[in-house]
């Protein structure tokens, strides 16, 4: 089983190792996140009848591998990580959990099991990389201090420059002022309408497409776009291993030799709405990603979060799981007190 928890709620899929996914469902109910952080229980509550559902729809009668890639799992997922397992086995009779950050599950939907570099990119903006040995991870940190190049990030960064053509300071955007009252009323409401609501990261982020809209007429649209592609270029670069699939795929190879290329030519993909934005901000993405990262090759994401925990959940069915394990972002786990050589109780 297979499972991606966001802000939109749950997908799941159930499958079987040789055969690939066989059911699929999903809700619209996000998990709830609370003083614990992400609430298992909820999560079980929405879970559990979905993977009967499933189970039964495809034929299988025990669900032995699940994986679980959960939103905020660094920060928020401590009552997930202590109680999932066991959950998961009394309900379901999963006897290997892994637990997984969304960025972890977006990256290996991403590239797989291969050495780079992922930049996921929507309403907000997280980067991981790995060279197989270990995880690194860039922004990530909401949109009140991070996030840079994200929707939100490009949705506020638009209404200020609106805000500025309404006071009539410099660096204002006239053509931004008129789609910003167009979307949300008369400019100076605009704090009244915004600040109060706890869904205002994804309201901001509604400004982006905006903001894309006027670039190719508008010098400070276009150049919110230039700084968003310039932060996830930095991010990128932060977390890109500093050699490529070559050496990090396969030990031993020379340069050259590895199975994708040149072994310093590390890989680096893009995943997430944002990129739906198109040319306004592809275009500048490429030209920065040469200047931070020149020996770098973008590649096309190969899938989403989603397609990584199933691909995970294969390999783990397979034993042909390599990821390395991370306490916050990765870890693999078999209920306390379950024994056997194919159900490890470890961090793998």
């Amino acid at each position: 089983m297979a499972v991606d928890s966001g802000g939109s709620g749950l997908r799941v899929v159930v499958g079987a190792a040789g055969r690939g996914p066989l059911a699929r469902s999903a809700s619209r109910e996000p998990v709830r996140t609370g003083s614990r952080g992400i609430d298992p229980g909820h999560l079980m509550e929405q879970l559990a009848p979905m993977a009967r559902g499933l189970a039964a729809e495809a034929g299988i009668g025990r669900l032995d591998t699940a994986v679980v890639g959960a939103a905020g799992l660094a920060s928020l997922g401590d009552a997930l990580r202590a109680e999932l397992p066991a959950a998961l086995a009394r309900e379901l009779g999963v006897r290997r959990v892994a637990l997984a950050a969304d960025a972890v599950t977006a990256y290996v939907g991403a590239l797989g099991p291969r050495p780079g570099a992922v930049v996921a990119a929507g309403t907000g903006l997280i980067a991981v990389g790995t060279d197989l040995t270990g995880w690194r991870r860039a922004d990530g940190w909401g949109h009140l201090l991070g996030d840079c190049g994200g929707g939100a990030w490009i949705g506020r960064a638009g209404l200020e420059a609106a805000l500025r053509a309404h006071d009539g300071r410099d660096n204002g955007s006239g053509r931004l002022l008129e789609l910003a009252e167009e979307m949300f009323g008369p400019a100076a409401l605009l704090p009244g309408r915004l600040y109060p609501r706890t869904d205002r990261a994804a309201v901001l982020a509604s400004f982006a497409p905006r903001v894309a809209e006027c670039a190719d007429g508008d010098a400070v649209a276009a150049d919110i776009l230039r700084a968003a592609a310039r932060h996830m270029a930095d991010s990128a670069a932060a977390v890109c291993p500093k050699t490529g699939p070559g050496r990090g795929g396969r030990a031993g190879s020379a340069p050259g030799e590895g199975p994708d290329g040149d072994a310093d030519e590390p890989l680096v993909a893009f995943t997430g709405g944002l990129l739906n934005l198109g040319a306004p901000l592809l275009v500048p993405l490429d030209e920065e990603l040469a200047k931070r990262l020149p020996r770098a090759r973008r590649v096309t994401a190969e899938g989403d979060p989603l397609h990584g925990a199933v691909r995970i959940a294969t390999d783990l069915a397979t034993d042909s799981f390599t990821l390395p394990g991370d306490e916050k972002m990765l870890c693999v786990t078999s209920p306390a007190g379950e024994e056997g050589a194919d159900a490890p109780d470890i961090h793998t």
